[in-house]
């Protein structure tokens, strides 16, 4: 069985960083990104963790694929593709199924 992916968007509170991430399990990642797990990385250093955008894939290797097209492509790229999911930018963290907010 292939381990299916996911593609993700960050932003902080005033939506002035965008971090783009994959993962094989994004509630978990998620879930380690509001808990600030990496105290060292990039999203924790600058309060990156408002889930704004994914994209689910059947296959680790094809969300990879599409990570590197993302982030090959200019912000104003990747606010179109916010904006076509989540005109809002809401934090859609806690959609995501089997999610667990420790707040």
């Amino acid at each position: 069985m292939r381990k299916r992916g996911f593609i993700y968007i960050l932003t902080c509170k005033n939506h002035t960083v965008l971090y783009v991430g994959v993962t094989s399990n994004l509630q978990l990642r998620m879930e380690q990104h509001k808990a600030g797990k990496y105290k060292t990385s990039f999203t924790h250093r600058y309060n990156v963790n408002q889930l704004v955008y994914f994209e689910e894939f059947s296959s680790i290797v094809d969300a990879i694929a599409r990570e590197k097209q993302i982030k090959a492509g200019s912000r104003q790229k990747k606010i179109d593709l916010i904006n076509s999911m989540n005109p809002e930018w809401q934090d859609l963290t806690g959609d995501l199924p089997g999610y667990k907010s420790f707040s």
